[in-house]
């Protein structure tokens, strides 16, 4: 009998509970992504990267900020399953999205306060 097969149980109160806190903990980031492109979309128009960059990071931002959000949701419904069925927790590529996020949006940010500083 495969994984897929097996019979679902209600798991301990415990594992759920951190499942949904986990959950709940990617909303928050996703939101914070998606907030740190609205804010850089907003706020950077017209500056020295030029409002057509500025939008455009920040509509990438918002982008990662939304894949995080469903996949967060998707990852939940995966790991309650697998918490249901006995089975091992199945594998993220979650932190590695957020991470890969992170290193572009502060390259980013270094190639704009050098920009900054070199033209005052």
């Amino acid at each position: 009998m495969g994984d897929r097969d097996a019979p679902e149980r209600d798991p301990d109160a415990r594992f759920t509970l951190a499942n949904e806190r986990t959950y709940l903990a990617w909303v928050r980031t996703s939101l914070a992504v998606i907030a740190g492109g609205l804010a850089i979309a907003q706020f950077l128009r017209g500056g020295v990267l030029g409002t057509a960059a500025a939008v455009g990071v920040g509509i990438a931002l918002i982008a990662v900020g939304a894949v995080l959000s469903m996949s967060s949701y998707r990852q939940w419904q995966r790991n309650d399953r697998a918490l249901r069925r006995g089975g091992p927790l199945p594998r993220t590529v979650l932190p590695r999205l957020l991470i890969i996020a992170v290193v572009v949006t502060a390259a980013l940010a270094v190639g704009l306060s050098a920009a900054v500083l070199v033209t005052r």
